[in-house]
């Protein structure tokens, strides 16, 4: 009963937030809601999973580093907040994001053969799934549904109206889901930052971390190369996206060397911009 009011006034919240910005304008309410995130979100999450986090990441960063990476990662959570209600914008135009390697999803579309599209939580993340869907690649992605059953259904809506029409819940009915949408010539695509309760432990910036394996699982069992995509926030309104070259599978490796390479791809892309990585989520619980 508590954690359902609790839900209630937390959607109520936000869906206040989401009206205001849709009148103030997108612009104006990346400013807003930027600092906003800044002041409010280290009271509503507190800095010490976020410490702990940057610390297993690197000891050598300052007290002043670590208070710029957080102070950053909170307005870009803002901006992504108010962007969820303004995704039909992103959907439609091109003029917001630069795509480099952007032929390796035009390679894809003309091999019609699925692939497993592999990120983490950076910038807005949302946009890496809109970029692969205007190509015209048939893509499903796995998402966590939020816990807030207020809210989660206009989430799911926004995603699948206009992210990527095929949403697969994660867990065990997503894996059987995953591999029906690759034997239809589906690719996949899913975050692999995040800690998952069936995952093997890792390492994880030279820490065992719990780590999925589904990618190596899909992409061993129909012989399909990964591709991890990386996101940006440029400025306050203009990203850049890399796709990285396929990773082609061996049947060789096991799916804990196959996830310990991702693993790797993902601490690159981490400290390429620590400011841009989402450090809230207990990664190495």
């Amino acid at each position: 009963m508590i954690k359902s009011i609790k839900y209630f006034f937390e959607a109520f919240f936000i869906y206040l937030f989401f009206l205001i910005s849709k009148i103030i304008g997108l612009s104006f309410s990346r400013i807003i809601f930027s600092f906003l995130f800044r002041k409010i979100g280290p009271v509503i999450r507190g800095n010490d999973t976020i410490l702990k986090n940057i610390n297993n990441f690197s000891k050598n960063i300052s007290v002043i580093e670590q208070k710029k990476i957080i102070s950053n990662m909170w307005a870009n959570y803002g901006m992504t907040f108010v962007e969820y209600i303004f995704l039909n914008r992103f959907k439609k135009e091109n003029t917001h994001i630069e795509i480099k390697n952007e032929n390796i999803l035009e390679e894809i579309k003309k091999n019609k053969r699925p692939v497993i599209f592999v990120s983490g939580h950076f910038a807005n993340f949302e946009l890496m799934s809109i970029e692969i869907t205007k190509k015209n690649i048939s893509l499903a992605t796995i998402y966590r549904p939020l816990n807030n059953f207020f809210l989660n259904p206009f989430m799911e809506y926004l995603r699948k109206k206009f992210v990527c029409s095929n949403q697969i819940k994660k867990g065990r009915s997503g894996v059987k889901d995953s591999i029906n949408y690759l034997k239809k010539n589906y690719s996949v695509a899913l975050m692999i930052d995040q800690r998952v309760s069936e995952g093997e432990k890792i390492n994880f910036f030279g820490k065992k971390a719990l780590t999925t394996t589904l990618p190596a699982q899909l992409a061993k069992k129909f012989n399909l190369n990964i591709v991890p995509i990386y996101i940006e926030r440029k400025n306050t309104n203009s990203f850049f996206m890399e796709i990285y070259n396929p990773i082609t599978i061996s049947q060789l490796k096991s799916k804990v060397e196959i996830s310990l390479e991702l693993n790797k791809i993902l601490e690159e892309m981490i400290s390429r911009n620590p400011n841009q990585w989402i450090w809230t989520h207990n990664r190495w619980k």
